[in-house]
């Protein structure tokens, strides 16, 4: 399985970078008005979004090229938690493309958005 691509730095992320986390709460409703409510899945999956704001050129078309041969949101990949180094083995894109910008001669940035799948 391929690997979301680091920096020339060897970083995952630039910061600022967010970290989230989802829950999944199932609710059914009973006829007397009552209510019942479970977990969809045990843990929450993580989310992060990556303000990527000091990227060259090679940075730049690298995150691109890795974007359009996962195919978005339908390819999967792992990828290294930015805030504890954990490696997550089913993560895919929130988006099918991104903006790349060209801010000035030889720097760019983007926002990526990662989140962790349920196997």
């Amino acid at each position: 399985m391929a690997h979301f691509p680091a920096l020339k730095t060897a970083a995952v992320a630039q910061y600022p970078a967010d970290r989230t986390r989802r829950f999944s709460t199932r609710r059914f409703r009973f006829v007397d008005g009552l209510e019942q409510r479970f977990p969809g899945y045990g843990t929450g999956l993580k989310r992060w979004t990556l303000r990527l704001d000091l990227l060259d050129e090679t940075e730049l078309h690298a995150l691109g090229e890795f974007l359009a041969a996962h195919g978005g949101r339908a390819g999967t990949f792992s990828f290294t938690d930015p805030f504890d180094g954990m490696v997550y083995a089913d993560c895919s894109f929130e988006q099918d493309a991104i903006a790349l910008e060209h801010v000035d001669a030889g720097r760019g940035q983007t926002v990526v958005s990662v989140k962790e799948n349920r196997s």
